[in-house]
């Protein structure tokens, strides 16, 4: 569908949200009304400067699809995963994407003849969360990322906080038991470790072969359970129950550390775990309550999960620019 938008209308702002496979983008206005999405091929496989030529493709065509005025737009904001020099506009390091100090910033802007700011991903969907989310009602605010890994990112004050030279908030990567499982990172007992969605895979392998007579053998081997297996029978199956009790009291010690630290209003959470809602957020609730330091009288911190999904990012890294 083609939305007409004429010249004089208030200014707008790209986002976009880089991934492995595909690049999402967005305009919104200011005040998070989307004006339209699109999608493309990353096309990383070819270079930086192919993928970077995609995302003008991507632009282009977006701004066509509002009635092509580019002199409303105020600029593009990109998430992008990785090591990101936000300052300088440099991705350090993304494996994902092959790229290593690469000038993302500037080869944006000079092909599409706008201002470009970059974030880490992370940091962009926490930031459209806290603006456009279930973080829109708080100044302080938390995403925790529970996917395959676990990230997210840190609001104060309204603003994103990225710690020194814009790589810090490695929230996976705070150590919640020692000596625990080996992590990616190189470190032991990392919070990724626990409550990520391979931990829980993990974990439910490690019951189902104690327990072969748990129900989900009937539908699951241990090659083929995802991160939702246990959550689908724990209100049956002991060995599953098992699984999600584990999993809830480490995401609670993680999120206790996390709100110890930065006292936010609120830690949302997203990724492919937080799909559980109430049966997450309502338990860790609980223990936070119960574990968080002075108690919660005068500083509660609310759990919910986040609410933009996937449109997380794009909406942050729009909200670069606002």
């Amino acid at each position: 569908m083609k939305i007409t938008d004429t010249g004089n209308s208030v200014k707008k702002y790209i986002g976009i949200d880089i991934g492995g496979m595909s690049v999402k983008g967005m305009i919104l206005r200011g005040d998070g009304t989307e004006l339209c999405k699109d999608c493309i091929e990353t096309g990383c496989k070819n270079g930086g400067s192919a993928m970077c030529d995609n995302i003008v493709t991507l632009i282009n065509r977006m701004i066509q699809t509002i009635g092509g005025y580019k002199t409303d737009i105020k600029g593009v904001g990109i998430g992008c995963p990785g090591l990101i020099d936000s300052k300088n506009g440099f991705v350090v390091f993304s494996g994902n994407l092959g790229l290593k100090y690469f000038p993302l910033q500037k080869e944006i802007s000079d092909k599409i003849g706008l201002p470009v700011k970059i974030t880490n991903d992370a940091h962009a969907a926490a930031l459209g969360e806290a603006k456009f989310g279930a973080g829109r009602k708080y100044k302080d605010s938390i995403l925790v990322t529970l996917g395959t890994g676990v990230g997210g990112g840190i609001v104060v004050d309204g603003q994103l906080f990225e710690g020194g030279k814009s790589v810090g908030t490695e929230i996976g990567h705070t150590v919640i038991e020692t000596d625990g499982y080996p992590c990616s990172c190189g470190r032991k007992g990392c919070f990724e470790c626990y409550a990520s969605a391979s931990a829980l895979m993990r974990k439910t392998r490690e019951e189902m072969r104690a327990d072969t007579n748990s129900a989900m053998w009937e539908k699951y081997t241990p090659e083929t359970v995802t991160g939702l297996t246990a959550f689908e029978y724990s209100d049956t199956d002991e060995a599953a129950k098992r699984v999600v009790d584990w999993y809830i009291k480490h995401l609670a010690i993680g999120v206790t550390n996390i709100a110890n630290v930065f006292r936010p209003e609120v830690v949302m959470f997203g990724g492919g775990v937080s799909g559980q809602k109430e049966r997450l957020t309502l338990p860790v609730q609980k223990l936070l309550d119960e574990e968080i330091f002075a108690g919660t009288d005068f500083a509660p911190v609310k759990v919910v999960t986040a609410s933009l999904g996937g449109k997380a990012g794009a909406y942050g890294a729009a909200a670069l620019l606002m």
